[in-house]
């Protein structure tokens, strides 16, 4: 993996209109090919983060740089919502970027397939949303994000409303395409399980206003199994993190745990 950074935020704050403290002095550095998950309390800034880092806000304080690779922001968002056009055919909603982005049909035609055979939907071409299920539903959402060829993906709880085994089944193709495509992912999400299975860095937010508190690499080798699921290592990740997250709930303003600190959480 290429540990140069892809996104560096540095002590940035983000107060609402409302007076809202969102975000406090937050810093993350997160590397080129790096999967991150971000995991907090409701209400601690984890989405705010992802759309601080897509441009679609502007900070009240600090900065968001860039790796020289990703000068150019190529980049895609997940929503928790599908969010798909109802009267328009799978292959219709997948193209919808680059139809915005003015690029003709025909040159348009081969991404739109290449994104529909990624997330396995081939055959369901010419369906409608209200054809799907919730999990398809989803796979057409990362299409469409897919179709744009980006390097850093950013998703927020794309999962969330899923049931188990479909939430399962789509965790593990969603690190195929990641093992296959080298994205820069960050991944919100509020399942210690997920986070886990997904990542090579479990980030912990304390709740808000929402700063780093605890940083856990998940060092467990790719590809992960479902073996990986009823591990030791699992579990004990899992145990760590759930323990951090039950001490972000009342971490005091401006406070990160010593490597100490975290290691007397789990005991």
């Amino acid at each position: 993996m290429n540990h140069s950074p892809a996104i560096a935020i540095d002590n940035v704050s983000k107060v609402y209109a409302n007076g809202t403290v969102a975000l406090q002095d937050l810093n993350l550095t997160i590397e080129e090919g790096q999967f991150v998950s971000l995991l907090g309390p409701s209400g601690c800034g984890k989405s705010t983060v992802l759309r601080l880092i897509a441009g679609l806000g502007k900070l009240t304080s600090g900065s968001i740089q860039w790796g020289h690779q990703h000068a150019q922001r190529q980049l895609a968002f997940v929503f928790q919502d599908a969010a798909l056009m109802p009267w328009a055919t799978v292959a219709e909603n997948i193209r919808l970027p680059l139809k915005l982005a003015g690029i003709p049909r025909l040159t348009a035609k081969a991404a739109v397939e290449e994104a529909i055979q990624l997330v396995d939907l081939q055959g369901f071409e010419q369906s409608y949303p209200r054809e799907l299920s919730g999990g398809m539903k989803m796979r057409v959402s990362i299409a469409r994000s897919l179709v744009t060829k980006p390097e850093v993906l950013l998703m927020d709880e794309p999962f969330g409303a899923l049931d188990e085994m479909t939430r399962s089944r789509l965790n593990s193709d969603l690190l195929d395409l990641w093992s296959q495509k080298q994205w820069t992912v960050v991944f919100v999400t509020h399942n210690i399980y997920e986070a886990v299975y997904l990542s090579n860095r479990v980030i912990v937010m304390a709740a808000r206003p929402g700063r780093v508190v605890a940083d856990v690499a998940i060092e467990s080798p790719y590809p992960r199994t479902e073996e990986f699921r009823t591990s030791l290592a699992y579990n004990q990740y899992c145990r760590e993190i759930s323990a951090s997250l039950s001490r972000a709930v009342n971490v005091p303003m401006g406070d990160r745990w010593s490597e100490s600190e975290q290691n007397l959480a789990i005991q």
